[in-house]
C-alpha cells in the first residue's frame, strides 16, 4: 500500500524525494524510497529516476540492507554508461562517491566471495582512472578491506594513508577514525587516542561521526584513566547511535562499555531499548558487531549470579539472560565462521574472543544520574535497605517471632517490618500450621495483626481507600479474636484514612481544576477537608471514650491519632483558631506518654507541637520545641526517631535563612537513618532536604546527587509518581548546569520505564520530562530531534483546555525552534496556536519573547524577502505589549516596549531597511532613559547604542554622528564605573575611524 499520493509531475516526485530525505532512516523511509522510484519510471526523462535511485540507495545503506545497495547502484551505473550527459556534475560526484558504499556493503556480506570483492575494488579503479579521478579513495577502500580479513594491512595502509586526500576522500572524521582503528589493532592506545583528537573534540563530524569514533574510544579511554571522557563520550556517543540499524555495532560496544565498568543494569536497561535491533538489522556484519557486544554483557550478567533477569531479545518469544546468550553466542559463532570461511582467517573468531575474554576494567564508574545495580532490576525486588546496615535478626522458632512481632509493633520499632514480612511469607504457604500457644493466640487474631500492617503500609503510600479498608478488616479479626483494644485502634486508624480519603479530593488534578470556585469550595475545598477532619477528630474522641479495657499503649495510640487528625486539620486550613486544639491534643498525649512512660508517643508529642508551631508560622517557636524533642530523644530515645526530628529542625533552619545549620542537622539525620530501614525513617525525604539546603549553599552538583537518590529510594519504595517528580526536578537542575547529556540521559531512562511509556503516570507529568528532555536536546545541539518532540507536545497540550496557559508556553517554543529550522510557515501557524491559547490564560512575557525571537531569525534568514513575515511577529508582540500594559502586568525582565523597539531596529537592519531601524533604535533609546548604577540595564543600554552606531555609521555611511554617538556613550558609562560595557563601543568606534 502506498505511504503517500503517487506523484503525477517531476515537481511533485522531487517535492516528495525532499520531504522522504527529512525522515530518520528506517524502514518508513525506505518503503518510500522504493515506491518513489516507481513513481518516477512514469517518466520519459531519466534525470527524476537517477534522484530517486540515488535516495533508494541512500536508504538501504543508512537503514541497514547492504544486500540490496549494490543492486540499486548497478541501475545507476548502467544509467550513466548510457546516458552520461543526465548526470550533471554534482550527480557525477555523488556516483563516483558511491563507488565506496558499494565495497562497503560487499565487505559486510559473507556470501559474496572473496574474489568478487577484490574485483569490484578493481572496477572502482579502473573507473576512477578513466574519468581522471585520484586512486586515494580507491587505496582507503583497499585498506578496508585488508584491515577486515587481517591480511597485509600495514602495506595496504601506508598505500592508503600516505596520499594526499582528494575531493572524493572519505570525509576528514571517517579517515581519523580509520587511522585512529588502525593504530587501535596495533595495540597503540596512545597514538590512536592522539588519532582521535579532532573528533573527540567535535571538530571534524559527518553522518556517522563522532557517534561511531565515540564508541571505538571508550575502552582506550578507560584504559588510559581518562574515566571522565569515557563517560561524556558514552552518554553523547549512545545518544547519536541508539535505535539506527545501520550504526547497531556502535550500539554493541556501548552495551560492552556497560557491562566493562559496573553498569550491568543499564546495559539491560539500553539493550531492551535497542529491542528492535535484534531483527531490523540485515547486513551481517552489523549483526556481528551487534551481537557481541550483546553477548559481552549477558555474559557478565550471568557471571554475577542474575541469569535468571528477564532480557530484551529476537522477537517471538520471551527471554532469560542465560537463554539469550545461548541464542546470541549460537548466532555470533555462526557469523564469525561465515566471514572467516570467506576471507580465509580466523580475523573475526579472533576479534570475537578478545572482547569476551576482556576483563571488566572498572569495579564502578557512575555513567548516569541514575545509578543502579543488577539488583535494583529484579523483578519484584524487595525495598533495598542502606547497604550500611545490618538487617534485623528474625526469630526462627514460629511462636518466638510472632511474639516479637507484636513487641515491636507495639514500640512502633521498625524492625517490626522485616517481622511481618517473614510471617506473611509463612502464613501465606500451603503447609502453614499456627502453634498451638497462649502466648500467641489464635490464627485470626494473627491474620488481623498483618491486615493492619498491610494498611500502614498502604497509608504511608496515600492509598487511603484500602488503607480503610484493610483497617476496618482488620478490626473485624480482632473482635473475633476477642481483643477489643486492638480493634478499637485499628478502627481509629480506618476513620484517620476515611478522613485523609475525603481530604485528598482537593489536591489537583483535572477535576478540581475543571470545577468552578464555588463548588470547589463547597465539596472539595480546604473547609470541606477541615470538615471532614473535624468529624474524623470527633468520631476518635468518641470511640476512644467508649471503649473499656484499653491498655496505656493503645490508649497513647488512640490520643496519638486524635492529635493527628487536628494537625492535619491546621495544615489543610492555615487557621489560626485551629492551632490551640492541635496543641492542647499534643499537651494531652505528652501528659499521657510520660506517665505511663510510652517513650515513642512522647517524642511523638513532642515533634507534634513543634510542627504545629511551624504550620503556625511561627519557626523560632517550633526551633525550640524541636530542640527540645531532640534533647528527650537522645538521652532516652526512641533512637529511630533522631533523624526525623533532625530532619524537622534542618527544614525549621532552612525556613530561617540558616543554610548551614540546616546541613549539619540534615546531614547528620542522614548519617544516622543508615541506621534504620529507609521507609522506616524517610530517607528519601532527607535527601531532597539537603538537596533544598546544597542549593542555598551553591553546590548544585552535590545537591544533584542528593535528589537522584531520593528519587531512587522512591522508586524502590513503590512511591513512584514522587519518584518522577523529584527525578524530573534533578533532570532540570542538571540542564540548569549545564550537564546536557546527563539530564538526556536520565530522562530516557525514566520515559523508558515501563509505566510511563504506557501512560499510567500523570500525563502532565510525562509531558513535563519530554519537555525537558526536548529542551536538553536544543541545547545539545540537536534541533532536529528536539523540534520534533516539540512539535508533538504542542499537538498533546493543545488538548489541555483546563491548562491553556502551559500551552501557550509550550506552542511559543516550538515556533521558536521551527524557526531556527528554517520552516516558517509552520512557526507562524505555532505562534497562532500559542497567541490563542495567551487570549484564554495571558503569558505576555513569554509570547513577547518568541515573536521578538522569531522576527529576528526570519529577517536574519530571509532578509529583505522576510521583512513582511517578520514584522507580522513584531506587530503581534506589539499588541501583546499594549495588552499587558492596560491590564496592569508587571514585568520581570527588560520592559516589553523597549525590547519591541530594539527588536525592530535590529529586524529593519537585517532587512536592509536602515532608516527605519536607525529610528527603531533611537525610540528604543528613548524608552530607556539614561543609563545609571544598575549594571543590567547600563549593559542594555550600551547595546543599543552600539547597534545604532553600527547602522548610522556602517550602513548609512555617516560616520561623524556615529562617532559622536559612541564616544558620548563610552564618557556616561565611564563615568558611572561600567568599564566593562564600554568595550564593544571603543571597538566600533576604532573600527569607524579606520575606515575613515
Amino acid at each position: 500500500m502506498p505511504t503517500a499520493p503517487h506523484p503525477q509531475s517531476t515537481d511533485e516526485l522531487y517535492q516528495a524525494l525532499q520531504e522522504n530525505r527529512r525522515r530518520a532512516y528506517g524502514r518508513a523511509r525506505t518503503v518510500t524510497a522504493e515506491e518513489l522510484v516507481d513513481a518516477a519510471e512514469q517518466f520519459e526523462e531519466p534525470a527524476p529516476l537517477v534522484r530517486a535511485l540515488l535516495e533508494l540507495q541512500e536508504a538501504y545503506t543508512y537503514g541497514s540492507e547492504p544486500r540490496k545497495s549494490p543492486v540499486v547502484f548497478a541501475r545507476l551505473l548502467t544509467l550513466f554508461d548510457e546516458q552520461p550527459d543526465v548526470f550533471d556534475e554534482r550527480l557525477r560526484h555523488t556516483l563516483f562517491w558511491r563507488f565506496k558504499w558499494v565495497a562497503n556493503a560487499l565487505r559486510a556480506l559473507p556470501e559474496i566471495p572473496l574474489a568478487s570483492l577484490r574485483q569490484w575494488l578493481t572496477e572502482m579503479r579502473d573507473r576512477y582512472e578513466k574519468a581522471g579521478l585520484d586512486l586515494q579513495p580507491y587505496y582507503g577502500q583497499a585498506y578496508q578491506l585488508a584491515a577486515h580479513i587481517g591480511e597485509d594491512t600495514a602495506l595496504a595502509y601506508e598505500l592508503w594513508a600516505g596520499r594526499a586526500r582528494t575531493r572524493l576522500s572519505d570525509c576528514e572524521a571517517c579517515e581519523i577514525c580509520e587511522r585512529a582503528l588502525y593504530h587501535l589493532a596495533a595495540g597503540d592506545d596512545e597514538r590512536a587516542l592522539r588519532a582521535w583528537e579532532p573528533v573527540l573534540a567535535g571538530k571534524e563530524s559527518c553522518q556517522e561521526e563522532p557517534a561511531r569514533s565515540f564508541s571505538y574510544a571508550l575502552l582506550p579511554l578507560l584504559r588510559a584513566g581518562r574515566t571522565d571522557e569515557a563517560r561524556e563520550l558514552h552518554l553523547a556517543g549512545y545518544r547519536g547511535c541508539r535505535r539506527n540499524p545501520s550504526m547497531s555495532g556502535e550500539v554493541g560496544r556501548h552495551l560492552e562499555f556497560c557491562a566493562l565498568t559496573g553498569n550491568e543494569a543499564r546495559g539491560l536497561e539500553l539493550l531492551a531499548e535497542n529491542r528492535s535491533l535484534f531483527d531490523e538489522v540485515d547486513s551481517p556484519r552489523e549483526q556481528f558487531d551487534f551481537l557481541t557486544g550483546v553477548e559481552v554483557l549477558l555474559q557478565r550478567v550471568e557471571l554475577l549470579g542474575h541469569g535468571e533477569l528477564p532480557a530484551a531479545g529476537f522477537a517471538g518469544r520471551t527471554w532469560t539472560v542465560t537463554g539469550l546468550r545461548a541464542e546470541v553466542r549460537e548466532r555470533a559463532d555462526g557469523l564469525a565462521a561465515r566471514f572467516d570461511a570467506r576471507n580465509g582467517t580466523t580475523a573475526h573468531t579472533d576479534r570475537r574472543r578478545v572482547r569476551l575474554d576482556r576483563a571488566p576494567l572498572l569495579d564502578e564508574l557512575e555513567l548516569t544520574l541514575r545509578t543502579r545495580t543488577l539488583d535494583d532490576v529484579t523483578p519484584a525486588a524487595p525495598v533495598a535497605a542502606p547497604t550500611t546496615r545490618t538487617a534485623p535478626a528474625v526469630p526462627e522458632p514460629l511462636p518466638e517471632l510472632i511474639v516479637r512481632a507484636r513487641e515491636l509493633d507495639e514500640q512502633g520499632h521498625p524492625d517490626a517490618r522485616a517481622c511481618w514480612a517473614r510471617l506473611r511469607t509463612l502464613v501465606a504457604a500451603r503447609d502453614y500450621t499456627h502453634p498451638d500457644d497462649p502466648a500467641v493466640g489464635p490464627l485470626v487474631r494473627l491474620r488481623a495483626d498483618l491486615l493492619d500492617d498491610e494498611a500502614d503500609r498502604a497509608r504511608e503510600k496515600d492509598e487511603f481507600a484500602d488503607a480503610a479498608a484493610l483497617h476496618e478488616e482488620a478490626a473485624g479479626l480482632y473482635d473475633d479474636a476477642g481483643q477489643p483494644g486492638h480493634a478499637a485502634v485499628a478502627r481509629a486508624c480506618a476513620l484517620l484514612a476515611t478522613a485523609e480519603l475525603a481530604a485528598q479530593g482537593t489536591d489537583g488534578g483535572a477535576e478540581a481544576r475543571d470545577a468552578d470556585d464555588t463548588r470547589a469550595q463547597g465539596t472539595n475545598g480546604p473547609d470541606a477537608k477541615a470538615a471532614a477532619l473535624t468529624d474524623a477528630h470527633a468520631c476518635l474522641v468518641r470511640l476512644h471514650e467508649e471503649t473499656p479495657g484499653l491498655t496505656p499503649r493503645q490508649e497513647a495510640r488512640l490520643l496519638r491519632l486524635r492529635a493527628t487528625a487536628l494537625g492535619m486539620r491546621l495544615q489543610t486550613s492555615g487557621s489560626e483558631e485551629h492551632i490551640a486544639p492541635v496543641l492542647a491534643e499534643a499537651d494531652l498525649l505528652h501528659t499521657f506518654a510520660t506517665r505511663h512512660d510510652v517513650d515513642t508517643q512522647i517524642a511523638g508529642a513532642l515533634l507534634l507541637r513543634a510542627t504545629t508551631y511551624a504550620m503556625s508560622g511561627d519557626l523560632p517557636a517550633a526551633l525550640t520545641e524541636t530542640d527540645g524533642a531532640l534533647d528527650r530523644l537522645k538521652a532516652h530515645g526512641p533512637a529511630w526517631h533522631l533523624p526525623r526530628a533532625l530532619a524537622l529542625r534542618g527544614r525549621l533552619q532552612l525556613g530561617l535563612q540558616n543554610a548551614q545549620a540546616a546541613y549539619t542537622d540534615l546531614a547528620e539525620g542522614l548519617r544516622l537513618a543508615a541506621d534504620w530501614p529507609a521507609d522506616a525513617v524517610d530517607t528519601s525525604r532527607l535527601h531532597s532536604d539537603l538537596a533544598g539546603a546544597c542549593l542555598h549553599l551553591g553546590r548544585p552538583d552535590e545537591a544533584l546527587r542528593h535528589l537522584t537518590r531520593s528519587a531512587e529510594l522512591d522508586l524502590r519504595g513503590g512511591s513512584r509518581f514522587d519518584a518522577y517528580c523529584t527525578y524530573s526536578n534533578a533532570a532540570q537542575l542538571s540542564l540548569d548546569l549545564g550537564r546536557v547529556e546527563d539530564c538526556i540521559a536520565l530522562l530516557d531512562s525514566l520515559l523508558a520505564e515501563p509505566d510511563v511509556a504506557a501512560g499510567k503516570p500523570d500525563d502532565r507529568l510525562i509531558a513535563q520530562l519530554r519537555l525537558t528532555r526536548a529542551r536538553a536536546l536544543h541545547a545539545g545541539d540537536d534541533l532536529k530531534a528536539a523540534t520534533a518532540e516539540f512539535v508533538a507536545l504542542a499537538a498533546e497540550s493543545a488538548g489541555w483546555d483546563d491548562d491553556p496557559g502551559s500551552h501557550a508556553m509550550i506552542a511559543a517554543e516550538t515556533a521558536v525552534l521551527l524557526g531556527e529550522s528554517g520552516e516558517f510557515g509552520r512557526a507562524r501557524e505555532a505562534a497562532d496556536q500559542a497567541l490563542a491559547a495567551h487570549a484564554e490564560d495571558p503569558r505576555p512575557e513569554q509570547l513577547s519573547n518568541c515573536l521578538r525571537e522569531l522576527a529576528r531569525l526570519q529577517a536574519e534568514r530571509q532578509g529583505p524577502d522576510g521583512l513582511a513575515g517578520a514584522r507580522a511577529f513584531l506587530a503581534d508582540a506589539g499588541r501583546i505589549a499594549d495588552e499587558a500594559r492596560a491590564a496592569g502586568h508587571e514585568v520581570h525582565g527588560r520592559p516589553l516596549d523597549v525590547a519591541l523597539a530594539y527588536e525592530h531596529g535590529r529586524v529593519n537592519a537585517y532587512a536592509g531597511e536602515y532608516e527605519d531601524a536607525l529610528t527603531a533604535l533611537e525610540k528604543a533609546l528613548a524608552l530607556l532613559g539614561e543609563p545609571g548604577a544598575e549594571q543590567e540595564r547600563a549593559g542594555e543600554w550600551a547595546e543599543c547604542v552600539r547597534l545604532a552606531g553600527a547602522v548610522e555609521g556602517i550602513y548609512l555611511d555617516r560616520a561623524a554622528p556615529a562617532l559622536a554617538r559612541l564616544d558620548a556613550a563610552v564618557s556616561r558609562l565611564t563615568a558611572l564605573g561600567h568599564t566593562g560595557e564600554t568595550e564593544p563601543l571603543t571597538s566600533l568606534a576604532a573600527r569607524l575611524r579606520d575606515e575613515e
